[in-house]
């Protein structure tokens, strides 16, 4: 049978069986995306969470911190950080000379704690990198001890900072001085690296950068037992991690 005789009599048949033609359903009616479900259920469920849930992240944090020498406090506000860092820099040691310096990602978080002041009564100076110039921003920030960034987000399970590289957000802040201080929200902590990669999928449909150029992940200090399995920190990168969370309204 021709073409054009089979859609006739298939039109004959339709119309003696008063039956019109409807259009083929969509494919995605017929087959759901599970996973977009499910990374929308995820994104859901973080953005809802009570000051209960966000509570048990950061004890969940602070457990899974502990065995990776990562030190994590906990403290109410944005003065509390300030003193906090203020006497992290005082007690530490440097490698090596005697005098001390800091530096700093040019971040809001940051600015609104007043380092600069803070830092200047003890005599040790403060520097923001928010310079174009790399070979000033490497040298300054090889001359500093104690180096401090936010994060985008912190993974309580696997206790690691998530954090993009950024203009005034260089990742020499975080690798090169020799204690790293991360200073972020409560908010800021999420559940897992599933629930990771759905905010940074998310993110990219909705024209943001997802990854980004660069996306540093940390999980503790730098450490090593290269060496007759003798674990060593220090030995690629800072050999000390501080994480401050601000559990108040951030003022």
């Amino acid at each position: 049978m021709g073409a054009i005789r089979k859609k006739r009599f298939l039109r004959t048949l339709r119309t003696a069986l008063d039956r019109s033609v409807r259009p083929a359903p969509a494919f995605e009616s017929l087959f759901p995306d599970k996973r977009e479900a499910a990374r929308a259920a995820l994104l859901t469920s973080g953005r809802e969470r009570s000051p209960g849930q966000r509570q048990q992240l950061l004890e969940l944090l602070m457990a899974r911190a502990d065995p990776l020498n990562i030190q994590v406090q906990a403290l109410p506000d944005r003065a509390a950080v300030t003193a906090a860092i203020v006497s992290l820099v005082q007690t530490s040691s440097t490698e090596w000379g005697s005098d001390k310096a800091v530096a700093a990602w040019s971040h809001t978080l940051l600015a609104a704690l007043g380092l600069d002041a803070a830092l200047s009564a003890i005599g040790v100076p403060l520097t923001v990198v928010a310079h174009n110039d790399r070979h000033w921003t490497r040298q300054r920030v090889i001359q500093s001890d104690v180096g401090i960034t936010s994060a985008d987000y912190c993974v309580a399970d696997t206790a690691t900072l998530v954090m993009k590289t950024r203009p005034g957000e260089a990742r020499s802040v975080s690798l090169v001085p020799s204690i790293h201080v991360a200073v972020i929200g409560l908010d800021q902590i999420i559940l897992d690296l599933e629930e990771l990669y759905a905010r940074l999928q998310d993110d990219l449909l909705k024209g943001g950068e997802g990854l980004g150029r660069c996306t540093t992940f940390i999980s503790g200090p730098s450490k090593t037992a290269d060496i007759e399995l003798n674990m060593v920190h220090g030995a690629h990168g800072p050999r000390a991690l501080h994480i401050f969370v601000i559990t108040g309204d951030g003022t």
